[in-house]
C-alpha cells in the first residue's frame, strides 16, 4: 500500500516535471518569437486552423498564437509549483492535487485542440506528440484520484450538503422553507 503512494507520487512528479519543462520551453519560445511561434508553421497549425474556423486577421492569429502561449506557461508554472509542493510534502504534511488537475485540464483542451489540424494535414509527429501528452495527462489526473481515493477516511474532506443540515422528519424537497 504504502508502495503504491509512492510510486503514484513519483510518477506525478515526473510527468509535472516533464510539463513543466517542456511546455514551459515552447511556451517561452511562442512568447520571445518576433511573430509570437507562427515562424515555425508545423507546430502552429493548430493555431492556423482556429484562425480559419474563426476567420481570424493576421493580428488575430497573432494574439491566438500569444494567447495559446501564455497558456502554456501558465500550466508550466502550475506544473512547477505543483513539483515544489510535493517537495514541501516531503517535509511537512501533504501535497495538494488540485491545483495541478486544474493545470492538466488545460493540457487535455490543448492537446484535442492541436490533434485535429495534425491528423487533417497527415503530419504523424505532431499526431504523436499531441497523443502522447493527452495520455500523460490522462494517467497523471487517474493517479491523481487514485492517490485522493486511497486516503484514510479522516483525511477525505466531507462535503456539506443541504441534506446534512435538514432536520431528520423534513421533507426532501420544500420550496418555502
Amino acid at each position: 500500500m504504502r508502495k503504491l503512494s509512492r510510486a503514484t507520487s513519483v510518477t506525478i512528479v515526473g510527468i509535472a516535471l516533464y510539463f513543466a519543462l517542456a511546455w514551459g520551453a515552447d511556451g517561452l519560445r511562442v512568447l520571445t518569437s518576433p511573430s509570437y511561434g507562427l515562424d515555425d508553421v508545423w507546430r502552429a497549425q493548430y493555431v492556423f486552423a482556429i484562425g480559419r474556423i474563426f476567420d481570424l486577421t493576421p493580428v488575430g492569429l497573432i494574439k491566438l498564437a500569444a494567447f495559446f502561449g501564455a497558456v502554456k506557461v501558465a500550466v508550466a508554472t502550475v506544473c512547477a509549483v505543483h513539483v515544489l509542493d510535493r517537495l514541501r510534502a516531503l517535509v511537512f504534511g501533504k501535497a495538494d492535487a488540485e491545483i495541478l488537475e486544474g493545470g492538466l485540464i488545460l493540457v487535455v483542451l490543448i492537446s484535442i485542440v492541436s490533434v485535429g489540424p495534425a491528423v487533417w494535414s497527415q503530419n504523424a509527429e505532431l499526431v504523436r506528440e499531441a497523443t502522447i501528452e493527452l495520455m500523460l495527462a490522462a494517467i497523471a489526473c487517474a493517479l491523481c484520484l487514485i492517490e485522493r481515493g486511497r486516503a484514510p477516511q479522516g483525511e477525505k474532506t466531507a462535503v456539506t450538503t443541504e441534506f446534512a443540515a435538514t432536520p431528520r422528519a423534513a421533507p426532501w424537497y420544500s420550496p418555502f422553507r
